[in-house]
């Protein structure tokens, strides 16, 4: 019999969530930007132009993109650095990965500086020791075995490389679980619904935030993962936390 994992808060085997999720973000794919906007009222851009502002990128770095999606961090990192620097895009989602792509032709980024290879976070196809800075920004939630993702990071990230990750985490200010609760549950899901026709997609991923480990709990799995120098930042009232850690 397969193990049981989660799907939001359903139980499910693991080549069933594998399936789910990538239905979910076949569905979403087209409306991600604009859902993420409107879900967030615009502080996703913030989120991430703080998180880009952490990595440890130079015109020579190498910057993996995990998680890519539509690319906003892959454009953040090639604006930051003048385009010099260079970044692979990867997804396990076919749809998703082509927004990336679509974006990077869209500002007049080619192949070269920016490149997409659709694969498993878990499993990686990437040499040890390849890429200066390994990002991903909420994408880790999804993954069917979070600490073999962190275990891959930390494989093709160079001596001295750096680890970023943006995700969606508890509320740490009096009461903002509760109001965060209640739109949650009750405002998201019609959103995805109205904006995107797509109620049950939104209504899944409201539940995979919660099942996602706290700041300190994940802060230990990138630990145990080998990062050292390891720490974390909450933004919004812990609504959103970024992760950070190095390979010494």
């Amino acid at each position: 019999m397969d193990k049981l994992t989660h799907f939001g808060f359903e139980s499910v085997t693991a080549p069933e969530k594998v399936g789910r999720v990538m239905g979910v973000f076949s569905s979403v794919a087209e409306k991600y930007d604009l859902m993420n906007d409107v879900m967030s009222a615009g502080l996703h851009r913030l989120w991430k132009k703080r998180m880009v502002g952490l990595a440890n990128v130079s015109p020579h770095s190498m910057v993996l993109d995990v998680a890519a999606g539509s690319g906003d961090i892959s454009l953040g990192m090639l604006k930051k650095t003048a385009r010099q620097c260079r970044v692979v895009l990867t997804d396990l989602n076919g749809p998703m990965l082509q927004e990336g792509a679509r974006r990077m032709l869209d500002h007049g980024i080619l192949a070269g500086t920016a490149d997409c290879v659709q694969s498993d976070g878990t499993k990686l196809p990437f040499a040890d020791n390849s890429f200066d800075v390994v990002t991903i920004a909420f994408g880790i939630r999804n993954f069917l075995d979070i600490e073999a993702g962190l275990a891959e990071f930390y494989r093709v990230l160079k001596p001295g490389g750096q680890f970023v990750c943006l995700e969606f985490s508890k509320p740490a200010l009096p009461l903002l679980d509760v109001v965060y609760d209640a739109y949650s549950f009750h405002v998201i899901p019609e959103m995805g619904a109205f904006f995107a026709g797509d109620k049950a997609s939104y209504q899944y991923l409201v539940e995979s935030i919660r099942r996602f480990p706290d700041q300190r709990r994940f802060l230990k799995l990138i630990e145990w993962a080998g990062f050292d120098l390891a720490r974390y930042e909450n933004m919004s009232g812990g609504i959103v936390a970024l992760h950070r850690g190095y390979k010494l």
